[in-house]
């Protein structure tokens, strides 16, 4: 059973939020710093395994070159036979060459048990080793295998052979302070070159991210200039776009600055739409206002008429009889009004139903024979005008709803009657073209008004701005009209300009019905 959440659980749960937020928080990179800090570390890396292979491989044949100097100065040590059999100390012997090869390391035991060592340094001087230097590096040569490296303190390290000459040994070798000096120098210009190169590389690499991700930070900075303006309401405009020399579709980064400016161009256009829309809801509301206040102004008048007669009515009988007379007429005239108010309710249902794909009903609808009627209909109602009807004589036969069709023309006429002075020719024409069946409306009028004709067919929106009975309407006549037609898979256009205005309804067309086979002779 899960119970209500005591005092002491918020308790815990807000110190456990607030330890939370005391926590520091690890600051995050920057892209730019990311980029440069890997860029930087790999190629260290790289340089520094370079540095090392190059110091391996180096020493190495260093060390080799040192064996064949020490293998060839076995000869020298040759020529020394004779002072060496004579007892002369190594001291001795090494300054008995001239000039002193630096570098040379030569021991000597030509008296068992009585050994001397001396070595030439970097100056040509000859250095007689101590016994304790001469005691420690026999001890270290006896306790080795294979080549032999001695390292006397203060003296250096050497690679030393032995040789055994008559009755007397002698132990010589060379210097490896060339080797250690080479690899020192290389790794110093190394790691000198490196450090230099790192830091080249830092800023080249700094200074190529940084263009490379201008556009980017464009794009950062236009977006946080829109997002500061105010686009709930109001007539807007977002006239902010990522510069064109950071918008280049030729780089990645560029086509996302490019793919901004086309969103921004989007959201611009549909604000426009938005404010549009607001202001044709605000125009149809005061027209909606208007046109039910009226019918509802005659209704309340005509109600009250007829409650004030009937009670003045009360006890005569001719008064009655008055009264009947005016309640009737009263009647009539609510009767009127509320078909005027039903008629447009019906208008707005009809275009929220066409909305969700309702209200049609389809069948095999002929489109000659719907012009016919609705040219019958409305010529009744439009004798000032001139009527010129032109179909084939083939039935233009369409997939739809007929009644909501015929609406459509109606409506067409109904326009052309209405805008246009008397006098004025209205040709309906029906025609097959292709695999469209076409239906033209046209006049020899004055024309659509070019400051409404793109948004003719929009909802709330009127060729005439008036009210007044004879030529104003509620604006959703031809917003009714497109949803139709769309809604039967065809488009609706006009034409207009002085005294010619064609409207153009095409729909798909079905294919004719095979004629029977001719009977037999």
């Amino acid at each position: 059973m899960t119970g209500q959440p005591t005092a002491a659980t918020t308790t815990d749960a807000k110190a456990a939020v607030e330890a939370e937020d005391a926590v520091p928080r690890r600051t995050s990179w920057t892209l730019q710093r990311k980029l440069i800090t890997t860029v930087v570390s790999i190629t260290s890396f790289i340089l520094v395994l370079v540095a090392v292979a190059t110091s391996a491989i180096l020493g190495q044949v260093l060390e080799s070159q040192l064996d064949s100097d020490v293998t060839a100065a076995r000869q020298s040590v040759e020529f020394m036979r004779v002072p060496i059999a004579s007892g002369l100390t190594a001291e001795q012997i090494l300054q008995q060459q001239q000039p002193p090869r630096p570098g040379f390391f030569l021991a000597v035991e030509s008296t068992p048990g009585d050994p001397t060592a001396a070595v030439v340094d970097a100056d040509g001087d000859v250095v007689a080793l101590t016994a304790g230097q001469i005691d420690e590096t026999v001890t270290s040569l006896e306790a080795q295998r294979g080549q032999l490296v001695v390292t006397i303190e203060e003296l250096g390290t050497y690679r030393v052979e032995g040789v055994q000459l008559g009755s007397a040994v002698a132990i010589f070798g060379l210097s490896r302070a060339g080797i250690t000096e080479t690899l020192t120098r290389m790794l110093t210009t190394i790691g000198l070159l490196t450090a230099g190169g790192l830091v080249l590389l830092a800023v080249a690499t700094a200074w190529t991210i940084r263009a490379g991700l201008a556009p980017l930070r464009a794009v950062a900075d236009t977006a946080a200039r829109v997002s500061r303006q105010p686009l709930a309401q109001g007539e807007v405009t977002i006239a902010e776009r990522v510069p064109a020399a950071q918008a280049d579709p030729r780089t990645e980064v560029g086509q996302v600055g490019e793919a901004l400016n086309t969103l921004l161009d989007h959201v611009d256009e549909s604000l426009a739409v938005r404010q549009r829309n607001e202001e044709r809801m605000r125009a149809f509301v005061a027209d909606a206002s208007h046109e039910l206040r009226t019918p509802l102004a005659s209704i309340r008048g005509y109600s009250e008429l007829s409650l004030r007669a009937l009670r003045q009515a009360q006890g005569a009988v001719l008064s009655q009889i008055t009264t009947i007379e005016n309640t009737e007429e009263s009647l009539e005239r609510i009767q009127a009004q509320s078909l005027r108010m039903t008629s447009l309710v019906e208008d707005l249902l009809l275009l929220a139903r066409l909305d969700e794909g309702q209200e049609l009903v389809f069948g095999t609808v002929d489109l000659t024979r719907l012009a016919i009627d609705a040219m019958g209909d409305v010529g009744a109602t439009g004798p000032g005008h001139t009527w010129v009807l032109e179909v084939g004589d083939e039935p233009v036969l369409i997939a739809g709803d007929s009644g909501r069709l015929h609406q459509v023309a109606a409506n067409l006429l109904a326009n052309a009657r209405t805008h246009t002075p008397e006098g004025t020719t209205v040709t309906v024409g029906v025609a097959r073209e292709g695999g469209a069946a076409v239906l033209r409306v046209h006049d020899d009028g004055p024309g659509v008004d070019p400051k409404v004709k793109d948004e003719l067919f929009e909802r709330f929106s009127r060729g005439d701005r008036s009210r007044a009975r004879q030529t104003g309407g509620t604006g959703l006549g031809l917003s009714i009209a497109r949803a139709i037609v769309e809604a039967h898979g065809g488009s609706i256009s006009v034409t207009s300009d002085p005294g010619d205005t064609t409207f153009e309804v095409r729909l798909p067309a079905r294919p004719a019905d095979p004629k029977p086979a001719a009977a037999p002779q």
